[in-house]
C-alpha cells in the first residue's frame, strides 16, 4: 500500500539552528535525501553552503524553499518546470502560507515545552 505523503502542515517545527544536515533537512521535510540533490540542480534558488568534503550545509531559509518546491508539486501539482516558473515569478522565494506554517508549528512546539515543564513543576511541588 502505497505510504500517504506528507503535507506542509504535517510537517515538525523547524528547531532553532543555524546550519542543518541534508539528513535533517530530509527529516524535516519527509524527503528523501536523492530529492533534495536532485533538486539542488532543478531549482537555481536553492543552494546549500558547501564546505569541506562537499557536505551541504541547508539554512533556515533553504528548508522553508524545499517545503515551498515540495508543496508546488505536491499539493499543487505542478511539473518541475511549471514550479520553477511559479518560483521565479515569485518576489518572494518562499509563499507566506509555508512562513506562516513553520512559525505556528515553532511556537506550538515552544507552548508544548512550556507546558511540560509546568507539569513537570507540579509534579514535583505536590
Amino acid at each position: 500500500m502505497k505510504r500517504k505523503q506528507q503535507t506542509e502542515r504535517d510537517l515538525p517545527a523547524i528547531p532553532d539552528k543555524l546550519y542543518f544536515t541534508i539528513s535533517e533537512v530530509s527529516r524535516l521535510c519527509a524527503l528523501k535525501a536523492y530529492v533534495l540533490r536532485y533538486w539542488e540542480q532543478e531549482f537555481p534558488q536553492l543552494k546549500p553552503v558547501k564546505r569541506r568534503g562537499n557536505r551541504r550545509y541547508y539554512q533556515h531559509r533553504d528548508i522553508l524553499l524545499v517545503r515551498q518546491i515540495k508543496k508546488l508539486l505536491y499539493e499543487d501539482g505542478f511539473t518541475i518546470e511549471g514550479a520553477r516558473i511559479q518560483l521565479s515569478n515569485m518576489p518572494e522565494s518562499v509563499s507566506q502560507s509555508v512562513k506562516v506554517n513553520a512559525m505556528v508549528k515553532k511556537v506550538i512546539a515552544e507552548l508544548e515545552s512550556v507546558l511540560q515543564n509546568l507539569q513537570s513543576e507540579i509534579k514535583v511541588s505536590h
